[in-house]
C-alpha cells in the first residue's frame, strides 16, 4: 500500500495534507480579505501522476454586534439617537462550499488540470426593523463558481512554470436597510421620488453573469529535501452586471455596473526538516481596493460606491507530520492583520484574524486517501458605518467562526 505521505514534495500526500487545511479555511477567508472563501490555490497541478478529489465543506460564522445608538437624523429624530445595544446576532449566515479537480499527466513534462471552485462569496443579514434599528434589514448575498484550466511544463527535477485561464460565474443582491441610512421606511409617501427618505429601503440585483481571468507562475524544487517554492499571480477579472435597481419594492432603473474581482498573488513555499516532517507556509496579497459596485442611479445620487474593502495580506504557517504508513496530520496557523482603523462597511463586518487549523490524510484502499480537517478564527473587533463623516451604527467584538471539510482522492 501507498504511504499517504513522504518528504518527497511531488509525492501526493503533501498537496493532500494541504488540501485538508484549505478545507478547514473557509472561515477565515470568508469573513475577511475582501470576499475570500478559497485562496485560489493550485496545488492540485503538483500532485503525482493521475488524480481526482472532490471536496465539501461548511462555515458556522458567530458574527454578532450591538448597536450604537447613531442614526440619521430626520425632522423628528433631530438629534439622530436611539437606544443603543440592538441585538444584531447571526449577521453572518452559515454556508457550504463544494469544490472539484481532476490532474493528469500528458507527457514527462507536462501535465494538465481542470478545477471547479467557489473562490468568492457573502451571506450578510441584519434582523429587526427596519424603522426602529439602525441596520435592521440590511443584506449582501453575493456567489462565485470558478471554473481553472491549467497546465505545468517541467524544466527539469527544479524548475517549473505554470499558467491557466479561470472562467468565473458570478451573481449578488444587496439591500440597505434601517435608521443608518435614512427616515423610517413608513414614513416616506407611497410613490415619492427615489432617495427621497435617504437610501434606507434601496436595493439591487446584479444578475449572474460569467467572465474570464488568467494565471501565471513558475516553482522551484529540490526533491531531495522535499523544498518546494512556488508564486502565482491571478490576473482580475472584470463583470459586466446586468443591473436592476429598487427603492421602497419599485424597480427605479435598469443599467450595467462593472466590478472587478481582485488582482492576486499567492506564495508557497515547503520543505522537509526532519524525516517524515514537514514545514509549510503561503502569503497571499489581493487587491480588494479595486473592489467596487457602483450602480448607476445610487452612486449618482449618494456620491459613493456601496462597498469600500481594503487589500488583504494572509499569512499561514503549518507543520505536516507522517504518523504511520496510512496516516499522516498537519497544524496550521493563519494571521491576517487587525486594521487599527476598525470602521467597516456593514456589508462585511470583519477586520482581520487568527486561526488554527487541523487537518488528517488517511489512506482507505490503494489508491484511494481520505481527508478531513477543521479550523477555528478569531475574527477583530470592528464598527459597521455609514455617512459621511464616517459614523459607527454598531460593534461587533468577540467574533469566531468555525469550518469543517471532508475530500476524497483517488489516484488512476
Amino acid at each position: 500500500m501507498t504511504r499517504p505521505f513522504r518528504t518527497s514534495p511531488s509525492s501526493g500526500a503533501t498537496a493532500r495534507l494541504a488540501a485538508s487545511a484549505l478545507l478547514a479555511s473557509t472561515a477565515g477567508g470568508a469573513l475577511a480579505g475582501g470576499l475570500d472563501r478559497t485562496g485560489q490555490p493550485v496545488d492540485l497541478l503538483f500532485e503525482e501522476g493521475n488524480y481526482a478529489e472532490f471536496a465539501v465543506s461548511r462555515t458556522m460564522p458567530a458574527l454578532s454586534g450591538a448597536g450604537t445608538g447613531n442614526v440619521a437624523p430626520w425632522p423628528l429624530n433631530p438629534a439622530g439617537r436611539i437606544p443603543a445595544g440592538t441585538d444584531y446576532s447571526g449577521v453572518g449566515l452559515d454556508f457550504s462550499s463544494v469544490s472539484a479537480g481532476v490532474k493528469f499527466d500528458i507527457t514527462d513534462s507536462l501535465s494538465a488540470a481542470l478545477l471547479f471552485s467557489q473562490p468568492f462569496g457573502a451571506d450578510i443579514e441584519y434582523d429587526g426593523d427596519s424603522d426602529t434599528t439602525e441596520l435592521g434589514g440590511t443584506t449582501a448575498i453575493a456567489e462565485s463558481d470558478q471554473l481553472t484550466a491549467m497546465l505545468r511544463y517541467r524544466f527539469d527535477d527544479n524548475w517549473s512554470i505554470h499558467g491557466g485561464v479561470r472562467i468565473d460565474r458570478g451573481s449578488g443582491d444587496i439591500t440597505l436597510s434601517g435608521l443608518a441610512y435614512g427616515i423610517p421606511q413608513a414614513a416616506v409617501p407611497p410613490g415619492a421620488p427615489a432617495f427621497s427618505g435617504g437610501f434606507s429601503g434601496y436595493s439591487v440585483e446584479l444578475d449572474r453573469t460569467t467572465d474570464a481571468g488568467w494565471l501565471l507562475g513558475a516553482a522551484y524544487e529540490i526533491p531531495e529535501i522535499a523544498f518546494r517554492a512556488a508564486i502565482t499571480y491571478n490576473s482580475a477579472i472584470v463583470h459586466d452586471f446586468d443591473t436592476t435597481e429598487y427603492y421602497l419594492g419599485q424597480k427605479i432603473g435598469e443599467s450595467t455596473t462593472e466590478v472587478e474581482l481582485p488582482r492576486s498573488v499567492n506564495i508557497d513555499v515547503q520543505t522537509g526538516i526532519a524525516e517524515d516532517t514537514l514545514l509549510f507556509g503561503s502569503f497571499r496579497w489581493a487587491e480588494w481596493s479595486e473592489f467596487r459596485i457602483d450602480p448607476e442611479l445610487f452612486t449618482a445620487a449618494s456620491g459613493a460606491g456601496l462597498v469600500d474593502l481594503d487589500d488583504s495580506r494572509t499569512w499561514t504557517l503549518g507543520l505536516a507530520r507522517r504518523f504511520t504508513d496510512d496516516f499522516a496530520g498537519r497544524v496550521s496557523f493563519s494571521y491576517e492583520a487587525t486594521d487599527s482603523d476598525d470602521l467597516v462597511s456593514p456589508l462585511a463586518p470583519t477586520n482581520g484574524f487568527f486561526a488554527i487549523g487541523l487537518g488528517g490524510s488517511y489512506e482507505v484502499a490503494e489508491n484511494v486517501t481520505l481527508s478531513a480537517g477543521a479550523r477555528y478564527s478569531w475574527i477583530g473587533n470592528s464598527r459597521p458605518e455609514t455617512g459621511t463623516p464616517d459614523t459607527p451604527r454598531a460593534r461587533f467584538e468577540d467574533n469566531s467562526a468555525l469550518s469543517v471539510g471532508l475530500s476524497i482522492g483517488y489516484r488512476f
